[in-house]
């Protein structure tokens, strides 16, 4: 018998539809939601990324205003973007997409977001509020899946969890949030990175296991305990057999799906929802910036 499949599309909907609310409302007060976004990236699939994320906001009433800039442009390019962007009063909300060209620190960048414009907890002092338990934005990734967590019903108290991957953007604050004292939270957490020694055996154990390392088929049925959950958060772009490009997860979906008993499928598991709660963000940005 094959694992469930969490969907993300009926969690992403309703999710909208309270966005769809929100906006037409703040719209009513005369506030247009605008959210600005900066990418330093020719590669295709980041540029698809972040049209997606205009497409989201566009259906949701959401104003945006697009920075694209050459990854071998000064860095002074890239922070001149971010300043502009959370100095300008119509725009509520700066989002910067990761990763960014090796020679910039993203703590360069990050300390030049407005934290209050801040989404997807980009700037430090929102990290630490986020470790803190009083996040001013829970990032929309790690946020999407807590979400889909939460919409089937996954027990996650007191049960063990794997998070494949240590990014800022989403493994870092995913694990502090699956652990925090918050529902759905309180499991025992454990963080795997390219270093840590036999994978399989830290993954086999978890009743839940996240990927988000960007490493296609890094994670197979054999690595699962029967009847884990499995949430792939990565899309990577591979050449596929017919010489075309498809999108796939870091787990091995086939394999993973005989022995998990619940699974992501990539694409249409954590990318709509992470798309719906970024738009969620922007809303909420801009009505404390209204009632400010």
């Amino acid at each position: 018998m094959s694992a469930e499949r969490l969907l993300g599309d009926p969690v992403a909907a309703a999710i909208r539809e309270g966005v769809d609310r929100w906006v037409r409302a703040l719209r009513e007060r005369g506030v247009v939601p605008t959210l600005g976004t900066v990418l330093m990236s020719d590669d295709p699939a980041d540029e698809r990324f972040m049209d997606l994320k205009h497409d989201a906001c566009a259906d949701a009433g959401i104003a945006t205003r697009d920075r694209r800039l050459d990854p071998d442009a000064p860095a002074e390019e890239l922070f001149d973007a971010v300043e502009r962007l959370s100095g300008n009063s119509a725009v509520h909300a700066v989002f910067v997409q990761v990763p960014l060209p090796d020679r910039i620190a993203s703590a360069d960048v990050a300390r030049r977001i407005d934290q209050r414009k801040d989404v997807d907890c980009f700037h430090p002092e929102n990290v630490g509020r986020l470790v803190a338990g009083d996040p001013r934005f829970v990032p929309a990734t790690p946020a999407a899946v807590r979400r889909l967590l939460g919409a089937y019903d996954v027990p996650v108290a007191g049960r063990e969890a794997v998070v494949v991957g240590r990014s800022d953007a989403i493994g870092k604050p995913l694990a502090n949030l699956l652990f925090q004292d918050a529902t759905p939270g309180n499991a025992t957490v454990t963080v795997c990175h390219s270093r840590t020694d036999d994978l399989a055996a830290k993954t086999r154990r978890a009743d839940v296991v996240v990927t988000a390392a960007g490493v296609p088929g890094l994670v197979d049925g054999s690595m699962l305990s029967p009847g884990a959950v499995v949430v792939d958060v990565s899309a990577n772009r591979r050449r596929g057999d017919d010489g075309g490009t498809e999108v796939v997860g870091d787990v091995d979906f086939e394999s993973a799906r005989a022995v998990a008993g619940a699974i992501t499928p990539v694409p249409g598991g954590v990318g709509p929802v992470t798309l719906a709660a970024l738009s969620r963000n922007v809303a909420r940005a801009a009505e404390r910036r209204a009632d400010a």
